[in-house]
């Protein structure tokens, strides 16, 4: 059995900036600051990750953060919802509809989310797509600040939920951006990368991935790839 983990913000869908903006409002409120958040690079990021960067760049200290983080994501799961809206802006990237419901049919598949997203946020941008029920399990940005921990989270809550033993070889990691190649390769679990976020295939196959592809348009041929793609490289 295999265990399918998708990133959400440029794998899955795009929120037209809604993630961003719902940030920046929150840190203004909860923190008095928004530091350097228009310039910061959300790509691959936990959530966690991106308010201790920007805020400790700002002069904050870590302990000044974490002490009001739970009251910033509250304020910020709201706007991103004020946002999100009715869904109009969110955009399922090419092929993600069928493959998901393809491999979502395929005996021995279970999928799962793999996000820096905390999961209300998580929930929030996919709930206009209709895929979110297709997700059972998965680990957020809510779970832990380094992604590197979160591949090994999510295989624990599948065996959990389903009651099977997912080895890390029997984890497949889905990403745009090189830090979810990086986050699979930590768990020893099989890097899968598509350029339909803000990386390029060029950019994407320097970090060398199990498998690229430049998009899931052609989504039957994508979903017998995922089914038979292997890890050629141990763990870090």
């Amino acid at each position: 059995m295999r265990l399918l983990l998708f990133d959400v913000d440029g794998t899955l869908l795009r929120a037209a900036g809604a993630g961003r903006r719902a940030v920046k409002a929150a840190l203004e409120r909860v923190y008095g600051t928004v530091g350097s958040i228009d310039a910061y690079d959300l790509g691959g990021k936990t959530d966690q990750r991106i308010v201790f960067d920007v805020l400790e760049a700002a002069g904050l200290a870590r302990t000044a953060v974490k002490e009001r983080l739970d009251d910033f994501f509250e304020v910020y799961a709201r706007g991103l919802s004020d946002e999100i809206g009715d869904g109009r802006n969110v955009t399922t990237l090419p092929g993600i509809a069928p493959l998901v419901r393809r491999l979502h049919e395929t005996p021995g598949v279970l999928l799962g989310l793999l996000t820096g997203n905390i999961e209300e946020g998580a929930r929030i941008k996919l709930a206009s797509t209709g895929l979110s029920p297709y997700f059972p399990v998965g680990a957020f940005g809510s779970d832990h600040v380094d992604r590197r921990l979160l591949p090994s989270l999510a295989a624990r809550r599948a065996h959990a939920l389903i009651g099977h033993a997912f080895l890390p070889e029997d984890v497949i990691v889905i990403g745009d951006t090189p830090l979810d190649i990086d986050c699979a390769r930590a768990f020893g679990a099989v890097a899968v990368a598509v350029a339909t976020g803000l990386h390029t295939v060029a950019q994407l196959s320097e970090h060398g991935p199990d498998m690229l592809f430049e998009d899931f348009n052609d989504f039957e041929r994508a979903a017998a790839a995922l089914m038979s793609v292997r890890s050629a490289r141990p763990s870090i």
